[in-house]
């Protein structure tokens, strides 16, 4: 058998990339097993005892548990309606894009993409206070509406992939337009609802701009915005806000670990013509 070459270039890149990806997580990890004066005296050093008792305080400090229950049901909650009603919206009008008010309703929904979020920011607080929704209820709706304008363009797009033998075979055989999505439709969707969950859960679980000026209570705070608790006026724990960052960073760490196999298989089975 022949020998492939290595490539050089290709490998000095990828382990260049990897290192930009590895040295600011050595970081996090060993400033959060760090004593302030270890800090003090080197940022680079590893630590010397293994102080794990930062990660104790912090959650006592920012009542984690509270604050991960919070995200877990927003998190959850958002992502779990944003596909089920978006990809049933995207349906509705990639197959009917033919007519005028189903390809108006499309760029109408993608306009809301050119809209940048701090324009709509202050009616959005007055008109969620008006009308009670300043909760993790009012917060899990705006989410599901802010991700529609670009969960509306890639489901259009690959549904519009999708060919229409398979729709038309099962209508032959006495299945309705209900039927037809939830059993043929929704499964071939596999792939972009991995994906659009993925970024979705990414993005509502590291959000700090949204809960922070609709949430008013305390027992409501999400994880991104008890971090504040470690700053004061004049000094920073970084060893106690780190720990409590690491905290934050592994349920999405563990998602995506587990998450990018469905992602991966299922563009691959997408990628396939039958």
């Amino acid at each position: 058998m022949d020998r492939k070459k290595t490539n050089w270039g290709i490998t000095f890149f990828i382990c260049a990339g990897s290192l930009f990806i590895l040295f600011p997580l050595y970081l996090l990890i060993t400033t959060a097993l760090k004593t302030p004066l270890e800090l003090a005296e080197s940022r680079l050093a590893f630590p010397v005892g293994l102080h794990f008792e930062n990660f104790i305080t912090a959650i006592k400090m920012t009542n984690f548990f509270n604050a991960l229950k919070n995200s877990l049901i927003i998190t959850v909650s958002a992502v779990s309606i944003t596909i089920l009603t978006n990809s049933m919206v995207a349906y509705a009008i990639a197959r009917n894009m033919h007519k005028k008010f189903y390809k108006g309703l499309y760029f109408y929904f993608v306009s809301a993409m050119f809209i940048p979020f701090p324009i709509i920011m202050l009616p959005i607080v007055k008109q969620t206070h008006a009308m009670g929704m300043d909760n993790p209820v009012g917060i899990i709706f705006l989410y599901i509406v802010y991700g529609l304008a670009f969960n509306i363009f890639v489901y259009v797009g690959y549904i519009k992939s999708i060919p229409l033998d398979m729709e038309e075979a099962a209508i032959i055989d006495g299945a309705s337009t209900w039927l037809v999505f939830w059993k043929v439709i929704f499964p071939l969707l596999a792939p972009m609802n991995a994906t659009l969950g993925i970024l979705a859960s990414l993005w509502i679980w590291n959000d700090f701009m949204l809960p922070l000026i609709l949430l008013t209570r305390r027992s409501m705070m999400t994880l991104p915005l008890v971090q504040f608790v470690f700053r004061s006026q004049f000094t920073t724990e970084y060893n106690l806000a780190f720990a409590s960052y690491l905290m934050a960073l592994a349920p999405m760490i563990i998602v995506f670990i587990f998450a990018q196999r469905w992602v991966i298989s299922g563009v691959m089975k997408g990628g396939i013509k039958q």
